[in-house]
Formats: structure tokens, C-alpha cells, sequence
């Protein structure tokens, strides 16, 4: 049996298994029982998560670390999550932010979309599917990455 973030290669290889890089997460929602429940949950799934309860302590964060993925809810009493992702995004353009609302408010998860987010869930959302967003997110973001080194290197690629 091999550990939880572990992966198994060729035998025949010299690095035998190799450890799972955690994701880095800032998880931005001014439900504090929610924000704690699911951050427990993440972090058993290989994601280092950043608890902030509101806007204004996400954008703290934001300048005193670097993270791969942003779950922002889209309402928050201190400031409303449109304009906390146009100013994460002018802070940290390559972080990949996923939309939440709970308050049936798809036009405007769809809004966040067009100011950079990458997707949104509906609260209450499936844990999995919330899971399976973060990981998508962390990917596109590393793929993004390896384009702009790949740019810089040899001048001509073209990423989409």
C-alpha cells in the first residue's frame, strides 16, 4: 500500500513514487460553520486551505501569500464577491476562482465569469462536485503555467 499522497510509477524507475503537490486554496465565504465544515473535508482530499470570512480578510491574504484556487461566495456582508474578484484577479491574475451563491443567483455567478471566474456552484453544492471544480481549476491553472514558461523559453508557442 502506498500513501494517501503518493503516487505509484514504474518499478523500474529511480524515483520509485512521487509526492502529490497540495493545492493552495483560498476559500472566501462569510459562513463560518461552512467554511470550516468543508475546509476540514479538503483538507483530506490533498487541499491546503486559507480560511477567510470575508472580503476584505481574502485580500489580506491574498498579499501575504500565493494560492493556485479562490472559492469566493458571491454574497458577503463586507463586500459583495463581483468586487472581490475584480481586485483578487488585478492582484493575482493566473488564480483560478470558482463562484458560489446561495441565494439562486445564477445570472450573477454568471456575471463573476465574465469578470474571470472560471466557474461557479450553486449552494448548497455536492461535495464532490465542489472537489472535482477545485482540482479542474488547479489544472487549467498549471496548464496556463506551463504555457508562459514554454513562451518565455522558446518565443512561438501558441496556448489556448
Amino acid at each position: 500500500m502506498s500513501e494517501k499522497n503518493e503516487i505509484k510509477t514504474d518499478p523500474h524507475d529511480d524515483t520509485k513514487s512521487k509526492k502529490l503537490e497540495r493545492i493552495k486554496l483560498l476559500f472566501v465565504d462569510d459562513e463560518k460553520n461552512f467554511v470550516n465544515v468543508i475546509s476540514k473535508r479538503l483538507f483530506k482530499r490533498n487541499i491546503d486551505v486559507f480560511k477567510a470570512y470575508s472580503g476584505s480578510m481574502a485580500l489580506q491574504a491574498l498579499r501575504e501569500a500565493k494560492f493556485d484556487v479562490a472559492v469566493l461566495d458571491l454574497k458577503m456582508e463586507d463586500m459583495d464577491g463581483i468586487e472581490v474578484l475584480k481586485i483578487l484577479k488585478k492582484m493575482a491574475p493566473n488564480i483560478a476562482v470558482i463562484m458560489l451563491t446561495g441565494h439562486g443567483s445564477a445570472r450573477a455567478a454568471r456575471e463573476g465569469i465574465q469578470f474571470g471566474a472560471l466557474d461557479y456552484l450553486t449552494k448548497p453544492c455536492d461535495f464532490e462536485e465542489l472537489v472535482d471544480k477545485i482540482n479542474e481549476a488547479y489544472q487549467s491553472r498549471a496548464q496556463k503555467k506551463q504555457c508562459i514558461k514554454k513562451l518565455n523559453s522558446e518565443g512561438d508557442t501558441i496556448c489556448f
